[in-house]
């Protein structure tokens, strides 16, 4: 890591209308504050900003479905979602929200200044207008037939059944979704950022951060690709920020705009309960600041390239140094999802599991490089082998054998052996390695670097056998176990920002009366136990997890799951009855995905290239939030082979892969045994 006089940390604003779950923590919470926690023990000037995002349709959206407010929506969901953070122990400096008046001016100010600069496009558009509502229809609150495949209930922004990337005014019969009458087009005026005039600019930017993950720029690298293009700032709601001109009354500026300025307004917020409003400048426009940016993969976008050109175009702001975005984490084989209850939510676990152990976990899973998979049984597994069957055995024998053997006083060191001067060795080592691995982002090997170090702990203490040299050479067993202790000190340290809590009580436990937040990580390896001190009460570190809690989770998982599909079956309609000879006129065949890769500026289309046999096709599928593209390769899927071609986002599709479907978002797709040949007729 560069050294810098100070740090800005940002994670994600997730939105408040849903609780989080395990899926967000490993996405960009968790990563994020054992990064913060690490250069907060280096004693670097470094805060933690994050905060819920309150506008926009989704909380729209939310409201309508729970008929209630959007403010009692955001109120509601931040208070809880703070409060799981809080017991989650992300340790955030400041934990925010744009509805903030703060928010709302920083926001205002900072369109102002663009306008005023003369940045900012006005442009006329055409959009659907709902009389009865008295209101313009954003993509969500309209649908009807989809202009590409003819299916009803297409969304303005997206048909689900065929994934055809759609404009509102594109549906055919369009209807409101709230009053079901036929909406008018009619004109309105936005104003528009025009982000393609910075993409020179920004692909200087991304290529000279070598050191960024290769998601992030290989994202980067799709959308400069398709060229960038300008962009809304505004649009036709009343809830959300307040399009400052006077002769703009009833426009918002778009979420994507004002939503991520929540990083500068939640610091200028910190700034203030400081007594300091001054000093969000420090963290923003002070060039020996670093700013580090952590996000999911869904992100990308909006803070790679689309908020550093807002920083660029405004000038006098700092870019982010580094934007270490982790991929998906899914739940049992399957997609975290809350309309499915396909979720692990952090308010119903973390009064039932130790939050040390699930940090643990998520930290030897995270999705750094591809997805990853949460099972309850790993989880299990990992608290019960690793936590409390080597790390809590490793602490459990040292102090107990001190306890018994010398009435818990740490005994003093003397001339060590060879084995002693390998095992002291390597323990020195340690720190940097750790220490190594956070500033890389690398999370997981940090995490795998101390459990191995304990594995190396354990080994030592049972080749050094001291319940035989207490006997036979009692300055080898006083040693053995001063050099024991003196590893779990250090362990304790290095793994404190992973395991908080529990790491602060094993401190204490071997004697410490400070606290261990107060240790310098450059001067861990200096780290001593004292001879004669008298260890704490003993206590053990990390409880098992018993067979009947986790089949209770599973059981509850799938049941809740079978609910959801069952309803998901009854809620949809069937649709009008066909002949046969109309259903045999579908050449429905089997074909190998030979390639599957994201489409650049579509969040849900992917391309695939499938064999049926006597040919090769390019197919468009909207399935990219569904599955990872990278694990259909090579998979046998049922594909309609006679579909007239359309033209999604600019390229052909030459038919359909078939996929389950349903209101709930419930999602399979339609896989066959690879022994089943490609071009193969289905009947």
């Amino acid at each position: 890591m560069t050294k810098s006089s100070r740090h800005i940390v940002t994670a994600a604003l997730p939105y408040a209308n849903g609780p989080i779950h395990l899926g967000h923590m490993a996405g960009a919470y968790l990563p994020s504050d054992i990064y913060v926690r690490y250069n907060r023990l280096k004693k670097e000037d470094i805060i933690f900003i994050s905060g819920s995002d309150e506008h926009g349709v989704a909380i729209t959206i939310a409201a309508l479905k729970e008929k209630t407010t959007p403010k009692a929506i955001v109120d509601n969901y931040h208070e809880r979602n703070k409060k799981a953070f809080s017991k989650f122990g992300i340790s955030f400096d400041i934990y925010s929200r744009t509805s903030n008046p703060i928010h709302h001016k920083t926001s205002q100010d900072f369109f102002l200044e663009l306008y005023k600069k003369g940045i900012l496009v006005e442009k006329n558009d055409k959009q659907l207008y709902c009389k009865n509502d008295k209101m313009f229809l954003s993509d969500r609150y309209v649908e009807g037939t989809c202009p590409k495949c003819k299916s009803e209930g297409a969304k303005g922004d997206q048909c689900e059944n065929c994934g055809s990337w759609l404009n509102p005014l594109e549906l055919i019969l369009p209807k409101c979704k709230l009053c079901g009458n036929n909406p008018i087009i009619k004109s309105t005026k936005h104003y528009y950022f025009p982000l393609g005039k910075y993409q020179s600019e920004l692909e200087k930017y991304a290529h000279s951060n070598k050191n960024w993950k290769s998601n992030v720029l290989n994202y980067c690298e799709g959308w400069f690709k398709e060229k960038l293009s300008d962009r809304a700032v505004t649009r036709d709601l009343t809830w959300g920020v307040k399009v400052p001109i006077d002769e703009e009354v009833g426009k918002v500026l778009y979420v994507w705009f004002e939503a991520v300025l929540g990083y500068i307004s939640a610091t200028k917020e910190f700034g203030e309960l400081k007594n300091d409003s001054s000093l969000w400048k420090k963290y923003w426009q002070d060039p020996s600041t670093t700013y580090t940016a952590f996000i999911g993969k869904d992100n990308i976008v909006f803070h790679a390239i689309v908020f550093p050109a807002m920083l660029i175009a405004h000038g006098n702001y700092l870019l982010p140094k580094n934007i270490p975005a982790n991929e998906f984490l899914n739940l049992e084989g399957g997609k975290f999802s809350k309309s499915r209850h396909n979720a692990i939510y952090v308010e119903d676990v973390i009064e039932k599991y130790s939050i040390d152990a699930l940090r643990y976990t998520l930290t030897s899973i995270l999705p750094e490089n591809k997805d990853s998979d949460f099972y309850w049984k790993d989880f299990q597994a990992r608290t019960n082998n690793e936590l409390a069957d080597i790390y809590g055995n490793f602490i459990n024998r040292t102090t107990t054998f001190i306890q018994k053997n010398f009435n818990g006083i740490i005994p003093s060191i003397g001339k060590l052996s060879s084995s002693d001067i390998e095992f002291q060795t390597s323990m020195m080592k340690l720190p940097k390695k750790v220490g190594n691995h956070i500033e890389q982002f690398h999370f997981r090997d940090a995490n795998n670097e101390i459990i191995d170090f304990v594995r190396i702990g354990n080994k030592y203490f049972n080749d050094s056998a001291p319940w035989k040299s207490i006997s036979t050479d009692k300055e080898k067993c006083q040693n053995t176990l001063h050099l024991c202790l003196n590893a779990i000190k250090i362990i304790a340290v290095v793994f404190s920002p992973i395991l908080p809590n529990s790491s602060a009580k094993i401190w204490k436990m071997i004697g410490n009366s400070t606290n261990i937040e107060n240790e310098n990580w450059e001067n861990i390896c200096n780290l001593k136990v004292e001879e004669g001190k008298k260890l704490n009460e003993i206590q053990i570190p990390f409880s098992k997890i018993e067979d009947e809690m986790i089949e209770k989770e599973i059981q509850n998982l799938e049941k809740q799951n079978t609910e959801v599909v069952n309803n998901t079956v009854e809620l949809m309609a069937i649709k009008p009855t066909i002949t046969l000879e109309e259903f045999q006129k579908i050449d429905l065949r089997v074909a190998t995905v030979l390639s599957c890769e994201p489409i650049p500026k579509s969040k849900k289309l992917v391309k695939l290239e499938v064999s049926i046999g006597i040919e090769k096709r390019q197919v468009i599928a909207g399935i990219a939030q569904e599955v990872d593209p990278a694990s259909i390769i090579g998979k046998q899927v049922v594909i309609i082979a006679n579909l007239q071609p359309v033209t999604l986002m600019g390229l052909e599709s030459q038919g359909m892969v078939l996929a389950t479907s349903g209101s709930n978002d419930t999602f399979a797709l339609l896989s066959l045994s690879k022994d089943v040949p490609a071009g193969l007729h289905i009947k």
